[in-house]
């Protein structure tokens, strides 16, 4: 049996097409058997909702009279600064940026109210951003001092461009020292008080397509509420990881560049965060249909927590300085269980990321899918798999004389 996805998408424009979430497909399989349920289903839906930075978004302001050269200046948006080395008027608004006068971990943990993942948002929402700008001036932008409200309705153009998102599997955090500490997997308590993960698990997108054999660049995918489409793979994708029998990957592994209008989309699915005693980012709604061409790729997303297993990583020690030690692995099934035990202590488990909003999207999907408002896209090349050899290298220190 084999489909393309001109064929799929034909049945969706006529309202045949049979779409289920990666949730339902694990139960439909296991009644139906594989073979049969390759030959139903048309389109598995995943979803995602978590913090995600290396998350951003380029706008376009438009010029103003007299012109100004914002590249090579400062410009700031609601006090948060905004890299202007692009061009004249494009800008880029990064989800860590924090405003200059921010405390940072001065009064330690820092707070972190507000950053460029809060402007994102904000934005997004419809709200006036303040922008204030400070050039050198040309003979051509002979303007050196802006200051003015931008709204996301006027400006030329708001993109979406997030250079690493949907981390295919993560680590486990833990703390084995005697102080409590706060990292970006959220704040661990001293002595393994608690374990934090940030994975959906069975429903998340790179964990159904383990190999990314559907998933490609040019992929359309469901992002921040609006649609998006994954323009590379994301940063550190590092697809050579030890893999169980099936391929699921049990360490961090790949991941995905993605990209879409800002104007379409929402702040339910884009949310500022801030990190206790680490900083800001945003938190991203992320779902990308997996198309059914064979059994192998309706098998993959048949994956449920219990087969999914994941690295716990001391972030007291090995995860900040570099080691590859770990303090075990433990399964979704077991960290949604509330509780693992980890160096025969029970420990209590919390997920940074909401398996109930990822639910959400892989349904979104699923109704845009079945009304015919959403159709599947042919990826016009490959992410690099584990034939291209790619493993993360660690930053190459050389001593500046």
């Amino acid at each position: 049996m084999a489909k393309t996805i001109a064929e799929i998408n034909e049945k969706i424009k006529q309202g045949k097409a049979v779409v289920v979430t990666a949730e339902e497909i694990i139960d439909i399989a296991k009644e139906k058997g594989i073979k049969q349920a390759a030959q139903e289903v048309d389109v598995v839906t995943t979803g995602t909702f978590g913090p995600m930075c290396s998350s951003g978004a380029y706008l376009n302001i438009g010029h103003s009279k007299p012109r100004i050269k914002l590249g090579g200046g400062r410009a700031y948006l609601n006090d948060v600064p905004a890299y202007t080395g692009l061009a004249a008027v494009d800008i880029f608004i990064g989800a860590n940026a924090l405003p200059d006068d921010d405390p940072r971990n001065k009064v330690y943990p820092g707070e972190f109210n507000y950053g460029g993942g809060h402007v994102i948002e904000e934005l997004v929402a419809g709200k006036d951003i303040r922008l204030v700008a400070n050039a050198y001036g040309t003979d051509c932008y002979p303007r050196k001092r802006l200051e003015t409200w931008i709204n996301i309705k006027d400006l030329n153009e708001a993109v979406l461009f997030n250079i690493r998102n949907a981390y295919q599997n993560y680590d486990v955090a833990a703390n084995t020292s005697s102080k409590t500490i706060y990292t970006y997997m959220g704040v661990l308590r001293a002595n393994l008080g608690n374990i934090n993960y940030s994975t959906a698990g069975q429903l998340s997108p790179l964990l159904n397509d383990p190999y990314y054999k559907t998933i490609g660049i040019g992929t359309k995918i469901f992002l921040g509420g609006g649609i998006g489409f994954v323009a590379w793979h994301g940063t550190q994708h590092n697809p050579n990881v030890p893999r169980t029998e099936k391929g699921v990957p049990k360490r961090g592994a790949g991941a995905l560049s993605v990209i879409g209008d800002l104007k379409q989309m929402s702040p339910r699915w884009l949310m500022g965060t801030s990190m206790l005693g680490y900083g800001c980012t945003l938190t991203v709604g992320i779902g990308v249909p997996i198309p059914i061409l064979s059994e192998e790729t309706l098998g993959y997303t048949t994956v449920t927590d219990a087969e999914i297993f994941s690295a716990i990583v001391d972030y007291s020690d090995a995860y900040p300085n570099l080691k590859p030690d770990i303090l075990g692995e433990v399964s979704y099934a077991q960290l949604k269980s509330g509780r693992v035990t980890v160096q025969g202590k029970e420990v209590p488990t919390a997920s940074l990321s909401s398996y109930p909003r990822a639910v959400e999207i892989a349904n979104t999907l699923k109704r845009w899918i079945l009304s015919g408002k959403f159709l599947l896209t042919e990826p016009v090349a490959p992410l690099p798999g584990v034939e291209a050899g790619i493993t993360l290298k660690p930053l190459n220190e050389r001593p500046i004389e």
